[in-house]
């Protein structure tokens, strides 16, 4: 762990990150680092308890939400989401990814939660379209979960305005099916998406510093989110937190990409996967929904894609996102490409987080800063914590 710190340490002495916090849990034994300060100029330490945004470390914990109503008989994976989400029934579906929105032939079935689970319902962010048609209508519609997103049934209805990419259940495609199943978990329970999640999952784990929105008693525990300039490198101010996205509740509760969290609450979460559903004498989730979630799910055709993608887009991900298999809301290592082992699951957030857990060593990383991967440093901070995590166990 000496070594660790000094990794950590010269990333954030040189100025690359103004302040991270990390976590490493390995058998019980926890090391934690809190480094640097809040705001690049200096200012306030970061502490063990600071609050960062999640970004896409948010899927695999509002996952848990719709692994609670599978392991109660209230959704089944292969129910169609019709009944739910009538704004998706009857899908039309593009000849080709790239093809005009008006360009279609109608879906060959409807859509099932399996496919939103699964990320493959046939919409979602890619990388490799991002000049076609349907990828404009998607930020023109505000469709992301960021910035201006609308609430809930105004976000349904236009996506339901749009043709899916490809057949439901054809391939994997990022992002988009966790902000529909939020929304899926909010209708089939009657209640706020965030709601559910706080007394299912957030308070049973002692999760108090997680959900979409910093209260105000807590805001000196958020610090700004910087986009540093591609180009010079130079920090830019994303969002700030007074006054800032996240600094009330916003409109949209994004599955996908809304949480808030801290580097314990994060840890409480991954270390329940790792006991199989199990906090304390508590279960939150079954034995088998932990394992469905942790397992890979994607065919040998969809994995091709995935992996393929994420190879031929390592000069915009900064080689992010190389793990081979998707379970539910996360990555699942299918080959041995780094220092990680295979069944290691988590992911990553392009505001600078990194989470994962190894079930064959039973350890957990949990790596927050404050810088977005617009320059290659947060990635390779990334990828420098894992290789040094596993060569200190």
């Amino acid at each position: 762990m000496k070594r660790l710190h000094e990794v950590l340490s010269g990333y954030v002495d040189s100025g690359r990150i103004p302040g991270l916090v990390a976590l490493v849990s390995h058998r019980g034994e926890t090391h934690v680092e809190a480094l640097g300060t809040m705001r690049h100029e200096g200012g306030a330490p970061m502490r063990r308890d600071t609050i960062f945004r999640m970004a896409s470390t948010s899927k695999p914990v509002a996952m848990a939400a719709a692994m609670v109503l599978l392991d109660e008989c209230k959704l089944r994976l292969d129910d169609t989401v019709d009944e739910w989400l009538p704004e998706l029934a009857d899908r039309k579906v593009l000849k080709r990814p790239d093809a005009p929105l008006g360009d279609t032939v109608p879906a060959r079935r409807p859509i099932t939660v399996r496919d939103l689970v699964t990320s493959t319902f046939g919409l979602g962010m890619d990388l490799t379209a991002m000049g076609a048609p349907i990828m404009g209508a998607v930020f023109g519609l505000e469709l992301t979960g960021h910035g201006d997103t609308p609430e809930q049934d105004e976000w349904m209805r236009r996506l339901g305005t749009l043709p899916l990419m490809h057949q439901p259940g054809e391939q994997w495609q990022y992002h988009i099916s966790h902000d529909v199943l939020g929304v899926l978990v909010a209708r089939v329970t009657g209640r706020p998406f965030e709601t559910f999640l706080r007394e299912r999952i957030f308070e049973p784990l002692g999760m108090k510093d997680t959900g979409f929105h910093v209260p105000a008693d807590k805001m000196e525990r958020l610090p700004p989110s910087y986009a540093p300039d591609p180009q010079t490198g130079e920090f830019v101010v994303w969002d700030e937190a007074e006054g800032g996205r996240v600094s009330k509740p916003p409109a949209f509760q994004s599955g996908g990409g809304g949480l808030v969290s801290t580097a314990d609450d994060y840890h409480a979460y991954f270390q329940m996967l790792l006991n199989g559903g199990m906090h304390g004498n508590e279960r939150i989730l079954s034995r088998p929904a932990v394992e469905l979630m942790t397992t890979n799910c994607l065919t040998p055709e969809q994995e091709a894609t995935r992996s393929a993608l994420a190879r031929n887009s390592v000069h915009v991900s900064f080689g992010q996102g190389q793990q081979g298999g998707w379970g539910f809301g996360m990555a699942v290592r299918t080959y041995r490409g780094d220092y990680a082992p295979i069944g290691q699951f988590g992911w990553d957030g392009g505001t600078g987080t990194s989470v994962y857990s190894d079930p064959h060593n039973q350890l957990t990383g949990v790596l927050l800063t404050q810088v977005g991967l617009s320059v290659p440093a947060p990635a390779r901070l990334v990828q420098d914590f894992w290789t040094t995590v596993y060569q200190g166990i």
